[in-house]
């Protein structure tokens, strides 16, 4: 038997965009329903940069105290070795912003972070291993959607349906939305390799000829990206593991203890990349955000933050007019408007640095110089302060203006 269940909106998917969302709304008193299809948050190799632009919304919203006792890692200046030469990409404490730092903290803590503050707004309900199957329709309009439990199957009708499910959406699928493809030329294996107190190095990016990886000190281990060429895997795979590791020791020296820890491929994770965006974001009764609506590239590490910025977009723009009913379709259109720019740019740059630098990195053989606007902005640091804007704070940064429910 189908249990049913009636709330003013649901939202699919409880990473970034969606819990955000979710607490906003709770916050503002409005009847919400997350849907996350774990039974918990850990997966590994998430998105875990937590930038500016998040850490003041956290600040807006009361809670960055709390979050900031999480355990995390802070990081202010962005270096590499190009070909061997160094490079600073960027230099976040030059931002007159109050946190001028990125903090890279698991993204499980972070989604655990908003789902245990949340637990004081009634209004609020997250259910966890329920799994969005398909959309409930009335006529045009999407009135909710049927979801998959351990107990059985669910509808959960709903004013409106908010897709946050990641970019391989289910919602976005079952609703038949157009998705634009944009290509990126490369995948990346993720991976961790063993890390000691004593072991300490600023360099966040590497790019050899043929070859490109990034690293990131996370206290007790290095979290480790190889990048490779797009649908290079099995190439890869097929030079065994321990030519590949080879390959990241001659890259970065300091791993050279750490990578014991890689015993097989399965310690390493395949992430496909992508960039693409939805046409549409909205149909009646539905609207699409996150990675739903825009899957980004792993560069500069945007995704989350810009998840969390079309959360607060959107309860910006809906809150009030959910506390009352429905909200029409001009209306949910209004959160594409607000946030369609910052992701063309954000992506836009995104092909430009994978088109100048990974593209040229990945050809084997070829003689690697520095790009000249990387050599330019090491050699300006007032630049980096340029680079860091961008990168920290993206563009057209959100603040929270949603209401609050009065107690």
């Amino acid at each position: 038997m189908t249990q049913s269940i009636k709330t003013r909106c649901c939202i699919v998917g409880g990473g970034p965009a969606g819990m955000m969302l979710g607490y906003l709304l709770g916050r503002a008193g409005v009847d919400v329903v997350v849907l996350e299809k774990h039974a918990d948050f850990f997966r590994d190799f998430r998105g875990d940069t937590v930038h500016p632009s998040t850490l003041q919304v956290m600040d807006e919203l009361g809670l960055i105290d709390g979050f900031l006792q999480l355990p995390h890692q802070r990081l202010q200046k962005m270096q590499g070795l190009f070909a061997g030469t160094p490079v600073q990409i960027a230099d976040l404490g030059r931002l007159k912003v109050k946190y001028n730092f990125i903090a890279f903290m698991p993204q499980w803590d972070f989604l655990n972070f908003l789902r245990e503050a949340g637990r004081r707004f009634p209004s609020l309900k997250v259910m966890m291993r329920t799994e969005a199957v398909d959309l409930i329709r009335d006529g045009a309009r999407i009135a909710g959607v049927r979801a998959k439990t351990p107990e059985g199957m669910v509808d959960i009708a709903a004013d409106l349906t908010i897709a946050c499910d990641g970019r391989h959406s289910t919602v976005r699928e079952r609703a038949g939305l157009k998705v634009e493809e944009i290509g990126a030329p490369m995948d990346v294996l993720w991976f961790r390799a063993g890390k000691t107190l004593e072991e300490t190095e600023k360099i966040f990016a590497r790019v050899d000829p043929g070859k490109m990886m990034v690293t990131f000190d996370r206290g007790d281990y290095w979290q480790c990206a190889f990048v490779i060429p797009k649908g290079g895997y099995e190439a890869v795979k097929a030079r065994g593991l321990e030519a590949l590791l080879a390959d990241i020791v001659r890259m970065a020296p300091v791993l050279k203890s750490g990578i014991s820890d890689v015993k097989s491929w399965d310690d390493m994770k395949l992430l496909t990349v992508a960039i693409n965006r939805l046409d549409k974001w909205v149909q009646p009764g539905l609207l699409c955000i996150g990675d739903a609506a825009h899957a980004m590239s792993p560069m500069g590490g945007v995704g989350v933050n810009l998840a969390v910025q079309d959360a607060v977009a959107t309860a910006n723009l809906l809150a009030a007019r959910l506390q009352q009913g429905a909200p029409g379709e001009a209306e949910l259109a209004a959160v594409q408007a607000r946030r369609e720019f910052p992701v063309r740019m954000t992506q836009r740059m995104q092909v430009v640095g994978q088109d100048n630098i990974v593209a040229m990195a990945l050809k084997p053989g070829k003689t690697l110089k520095a790009p000249l606007p990387l050599r330019i902005v090491t050699a300006i640091p007032w630049l980096q302060g340029i680079t860091a804007r961008f990168l920290g704070l993206g563009v057209r940064p959100e603040h929270v203006h949603s209401p609050v429910a009065r107690s």
